[in-house]
């Protein structure tokens, strides 16, 4: 098993993700033949009915995590919610699931877009350096979705 830390958390929602403030978190990677990961956050406590929720439901989620460094491109899990407990002022949420699929360079797809929309020269470098902290979903990873 490999494990790392947990930078930031979203879920994917219709193509837009919805990022939720982590006080800390952890990813263990449990490298057995089902691929399969588990995912630790703490979060304020205003979070524990959404996770609840989203844990009775039953589904699986789509969600984006970076690891380890900030500059990292989110990586795509598809995660089932197996637990929310109070600790404290905070909540644990567990999950578990699996990589969706090899992470393919965000930075060099996003400049092919904005590239095929024609900006160039300081316009394109505003909205590279804008698109890189947001990480908007891209047209390439939306068609798949279609």
């Amino acid at each position: 098993m490999k494990t790392f830390k947990m930078l930031s958390f979203g879920v994917v929602d219709d193509q837009e993700v919805i990022n939720y403030p982590m006080k800390d978190g952890i990813i263990i990677n449990q490298e057995n033949s089902h691929r399969s990961w588990v995912l630790e956050m703490l979060m304020d406590l205003d979070y524990q009915e959404t996770f609840l929720k989203m844990m009775n439901h039953g589904d699986i989620y789509d969600v984006k995590v970076v690891i380890s460094y900030p500059e990292n491109e989110p990586a795509p899990f598809e995660v089932a919610i197996y637990g929310v407990k109070v600790i404290g002022d905070q909540i644990s949420v567990l999950m578990k699931g699996t990589l969706k699929r090899a992470r393919r360079e965000y930075a060099e797809t996003l400049l092919s877009e904005l590239l095929e929309d024609g900006l160039e020269g300081d316009q394109l470098l505003e909205r590279f350096e804008k698109d890189m902290r947001t990480r908007p979903a891209l047209r390439k990873d939306e068609a798949k979705s279609s």
